[in-house]
């Protein structure tokens, strides 16, 4: 364990034990700092800053962290009802808390959806924001971090205004956190911190004397490139939970590429709660302090931290020396100010919230509008019909219809021999031509090939795990839809009675008849003359006869011609039916189950787009 000099005497002791057992020294000169009163030795007198630390240790809280779950005091666990501790903080209002609840509302809706790595960091958000808000709103945590020998614990002494931070020439000389807090009710912070109470401390004798530091927490971290790997952990735990940070940077390691890539540029959405401090420049002669401060600027500038030195919201940048007092009251002017607005915390939420969102955004905006247009929905219909044989199915009712139209107004004699034909044919019927794989009424491949098809129409453009969602839904519809669409082409297409005859099928099968009287009549009067029982004339009669024999086949051709428009419409309705219905049943198996997907991105892109909006 290192050993300080004792201020009195200078001699060496363990600096834990010295302090704690420091007494405070008397006369107007003293800058002796008091221990935390939940330290043996604390005054009894002063504000108990350790109450809600011992209220988080009862049964209740498993890891000892106040103000987390803001549990209250019970029968049975030796606190008094009267002093139950209850939450301090306030709750987010205007844009953060509508962010907030959107980016909550985002995590619930694409939780089954999207894989817990990519939600974890808007979970970490989510839970810093409800355990932030449950603590003291009245209070600031400020950490100071640096490489080694920049010189940020000798910074944290100047502005503390009292020796607490260990500083020396050996390294590392911070090995953990210490906390000096400028005002009482900052125990759940620090316990939030893990930063146990005897590494609290209080500038000056009492702690409340500096009013433009009321409300601050001050906290000095260990190097953040500690040669320890324990160092560097606890650096990036606390830096994940303070409110804003000052990184102290010397002339000679300001533009350590460590510092930049692996903190300042991933966090230059945080510049608004950071400053910049080039400590040491007393170190400089004339105006190279000016030269580095510039160059330190550019170096901000390629990380992308606007600097907030003309009115816009970025860094602050200065220029002190901790050692001979130069900038430090500047130093503590600007974070006077900045703690007095009391809105570091949500700030720093909103600035978790727009890194969040930013690392979602691969997950939730789409490269073009992405969506299942009705074009699209009318070429799966078309698809699935000519599957289902919906074509085929209405022609075959046309000539169905034609069929019987020429069986009811042909003529006597063509319709015998038709049926004399048929007799001589095998088995007494015409011959069907087998029907082949091309001629089923539902093809398997060309389903499955109209349900890919709308799939990547529907997915194109989608962030890849919706369009990988929309993709299961349709393949997850696709199931026996082949044959379902085998039942509906036996039922759909199949009339439930006899194609309707029209109203001048009697006139005609009239006329039919009458031609066939005028053949017979006419025939039987020449046979009449032949045999003598008529007086001969042979003109009347083959005009009659040839009356008949041409007025049947014209009967049966006008008749064929009429039927022609209401053979197509029967073949029509027939095609339609059948096509209604494929599309009725591709529609309740793949398009709505696409369609909610499609419904759910927009929900969560909605509630995205309200999360990614700049908090003002």
């Amino acid at each position: 364990m290192k050993s300080v000099k004792s201020e009195e005497s200078g001699e060496p002791r363990e600096p834990d034990e010295a302090v704690e057992s420091e007494e405070p020294h008397e006369g107007p000169e003293s800058v002796a700092f008091e221990p935390a009163p939940d330290e043996p030795g604390g005054s009894a007198g002063g504000w108990d800053d350790g109450l809600i630390a011992r209220r988080a240790g009862g049964k209740g809280s498993p890891d000892g962290l106040s103000g987390v779950d803001g549990l209250d005091g019970g029968p049975g666990d030796g606190s008094d009802e009267s002093e139950a501790h209850t939450p301090i903080g306030g709750a987010y209002g205007g844009s953060l808390r509508v962010r907030l609840d959107a980016l909550g509302e985002l995590v619930g809706l694409s939780r089954t959806r999207l894989e817990g790595s990519v939600l974890a960091e808007a979970g970490r958000v989510l839970d810093e924001a409800s355990a932030r808000q449950r603590l003291s709103s009245r209070h600031t945590v400020v950490a100071i971090a640096g490489a080694t020998g920049s010189g940020k614990s000798t910074l944290f002494n100047a502005l503390a205004e009292v020796p607490i931070s260990e500083t020396g020439l050996r390294r590392p000389t911070t090995s953990a956190p210490i906390a000096c807090v400028w005002s009482e009710g900052a125990a759940g912070l620090l316990d939030r911190l893990a930063i146990p109470g005897r590494l609290r401390r209080k500038p000056l004798a009492g702690g409340d004397g500096d009013e433009e530091l009321h409300g601050l927490v001050l906290v000095d971290l260990p190097d953040h490139d500690s040669a320890v790997v324990r160092h560097r952990e606890q650096v990036d735990r606390v830096l994940a939970l303070v409110d804003a940070v000052i990184w102290v940077v010397d002339p000679e390691k300001y533009a350590d590429a460590a510092l930049h890539e692996r903190y300042l540029r991933p966090l230059a959405g945080h510049a608004e709660i950071t400053f910049i401090v080039l400590n040491q420049i007393d170190r400089l002669p004339g105006d190279a302090a000016d030269q580095v401060l510039d160059d330190l600027r550019r170096l901000l500038d390629e990380d992308g931290m606007a600097l907030g030195e003309h009115g816009e919201p970025g860094a602050t940048v200065l220029a002190v020396s901790a050692l001979s007092g130069h900038g430090v009251g500047e130093l503590r002017e600007l974070l006077g100010r900045f703690v007095q607005e009391r809105n570091a915390a949500e700030r720093r939420l909103s600035a978790d919230v727009d890194a969040a969102a930013w690392r979602l955004r691969s997950a939730y905006v789409a490269e073009g509008r992405a969506g299942l247009g009705e074009r699209s929905r009318e070429q799966f219909a078309d698809r699935l019909a000519w599957a289902v044989g919906a074509v085929a199915a209405g022609e075959a009712a046309e000539r169905a219809w034609r069929r019987n139209a020429g069986r009811a107004c042909g003529t006597p004699w063509l319709r015998l021999w038709r049926w004399y034909e048929s007799t001589r044919m095998p088995g007494g019927q015409t011959s069907r031509p087998p029907e082949t794989a091309e001629e089923e009424l539902t093809a398997r491949q060309r389903v499955e090939q109209a349900v890919r098809t709308v799939a990547e129409e529907a997915s194109a453009g989608l962030p890849a795990p919706w369009a990988h969602s929309v993709r299961e839904a349709a393949a997850r519809g696709a199931e026996g839809l082949p044959e379902a669409l085998d039942e509906l082409a036996l039922t759909a297409a199949t009339p439930s009675s006899r194609p309707p005859r029209p109203t001048w099928w009697p006139a005609a099968v009239l006329a039919q008849a009458s031609m066939t009287l005028l053949q017979i009549y006419g025939a039987l009067w020449l046979v009449g003359q032949i045999i003598g029982v008529l007086e001969p004339g042979l003109l009347p009669p083959v005009l009659v006869m040839l009356a008949g024999i041409v007025g049947g086949p014209f009967v049966e051709w006008a008749c064929g011609a009429a039927a022609m428009g209401p053979a197509r419409r029967y073949g029509q309705d027939a095609e339609r039916r059948l096509r209604e219905a494929a599309a009725a049943c591709g529609r309740a198996r793949v398009l709505d189950p696409i369609s909610a997907e499609l419904m759910r991105y927009r929900e969560v892109r909605e509630q995205y787009v309200t999360v990614s909006r700049s908090g003002g």
